[in-house]
């Protein structure tokens, strides 16, 4: 019974020793490791000791420098900029189907579906139905042109405290974007009054989108956009695809703008 004792108390003392110099690590964004013990953790900074100092002496560090705290026992916590965190958007609606609002006007109907997929970035998805819309020239076109893209919203050149965008899908963007379309037509008599035919068309593009989107109450926003990049046309000839339009392939450049207006949901 006294040898057990014995080891019981050996041991005890050993994990007692053990625990008493186990230290919390703290894991800056610079690779940097910290070893210490912390004794606070607040909004804006973290307050630990270290153990090579005295004891009333208190360090603090910005968390905004802290990739993550282990602690002695094994838990972890991690830190996200505020300007980064999804907690400070939970309330914020994160879809919205917009629709082209000059698009009728020039021989098509356009739709756009844009999702939020975290703080910064989101998808855009748009589908252009042509010929549904006004037929000026009377060329009975028919098809569909569709574009996805990949948003990126601009953020701020400082920052403070508690910065947070003032909605998922709000402010200024950069979106590159690739575009099909698909379409026929009829085309003009010509000048001696040849017959109509009936012509086809394929053409794609890559463009380099800007623009800026602006949201009201979480309901309504407005989205205004230009772009310019490459594009080429299956018959060799300039070409209005209803989404952008297309140069002759000597100069393959293509461009794009547009005025849409949406709704946002969850």
């Amino acid at each position: 019974m006294k040898l057990k004792a014995i080891l019981i108390i050996f041991l005890s003392v050993f994990i007692l020793s053990g625990n008493s110099h186990a230290q919390d690590q703290i894991f800056k964004k610079n690779q940097e490791v910290i070893e210490c013990k912390v004794t606070e953790i607040g909004t804006d900074y973290v307050k630990y000791f270290l153990p090579d100092y005295p004891d009333d002496v208190l360090f603090s560090i910005d968390t905004d420098k802290i990739r993550k705290i282990v602690f002695a026992s094994g838990k972890e916590k991690y830190f996200i900029e505020e300007l980064k965190n999804p907690e400070n958007y939970a309330d914020n609606k994160k879809n919205a189907l917009k629709v082209d609002f000059i698009s009728p006007l020039t021989g098509n109907t356009t739709f756009a579906y844009e999702r939020s997929l975290k703080p910064g970035r989101s998808m855009e998805a748009t589908l252009g139905i042509i010929g549904l819309g006004i037929d000026i020239n009377d060329l009975n076109q028919a098809g569909a042109f569709m574009k996805f893209g990949y948003k990126f919203l601009k953020s701020p050149d400082y920052y403070y405290k508690r910065m947070r965008y003032g909605h998922l899908l709000k402010g200024s963007y950069v979106r590159p974007e690739l575009a099909f379309a698909y379409y026929s037509y009829n085309t003009q008599p010509d000048f001696f009054g040849g017959d109509q035919e009936r012509k086809s068309v394929l053409t794609m593009a890559l463009h380099l989108i800007v623009g800026k989107q602006w949201v009201f109450d979480d309901a309504f926003l407005v989205d205004f956009f230009v772009g310019i990049g490459y594009g080429f046309s299956d018959d060799g000839q300039p070409q209005y695809s209803y989404g952008y339009v297309v140069s002759a392939p000597e100069v393959p450049v293509s461009a794009t703008a547009g005025l849409r207006i949406g709704m946002l949901f969850k």
